[in-house]
């Protein structure tokens, strides 16, 4: 295995490790201001400052080389996903907890993979085979035996 694509996966489990961590803190900053919309604003102000000094610090063109009118407007959904997320996980731990909550979102985000890959939507198409089926039914179970809804909390 090349050592760049080592390095890709290791920083994705690391970024992955603190997607709860980051739930986390948002649901706590919420819950000492003014609530889980404030803080997922305040997280992504954060985000944007710390973006904003790093297109600077790297001299990257802050105005790409088309209008941003002339491009499609499905584009702009990249960041209402990601407003979603952050408000949906500043929203829901405290209720569901860390643990259940990431394990919700990854089996969202494995079924509409393997939709999206099956289709070749904004991508090579990578049709649905057995195995990743079965790879899906085993990330199904996994969350179940995580979240367990059938206990009370």
């Amino acid at each position: 295995m090349k050592a760049w694509a080592i390095g890709g996966i290791a920083f994705a489990v690391v970024i992955g490790a603190l997607l709860p961590l980051q739930a986390l803190i948002n649901a706590r900053l919420g819950a000492q201001t003014q609530g889980p919309l404030y803080a997922a604003f305040v997280s992504f102000l954060v985000g944007t400052c710390l973006l904003g000094a790093l297109l600077l610090a790297t001299r990257t063109p802050l105005w790409p080389a088309q209008p941003l009118a002339a491009l499609p407007a499905w584009i702009w959904l990249g960041g209402v996903i990601g407003a979603a997320f952050v408000y949906a996980a500043t929203l829901l731990v405290p209720t569901l907890g860390a643990g259940a909550m990431i394990c919700l979102v990854v089996l969202g985000q494995v079924l509409g993979s393997l939709a999206l890959d099956h289709y070749g939507v904004l991508g090579t198409q990578r049709p649905i085979d057995l195995l990743r089926v079965l790879g899906g039914v085993l990330v199904i179970v996994g969350a179940a035996l995580v979240v367990r809804p059938w206990q009370p909390h």
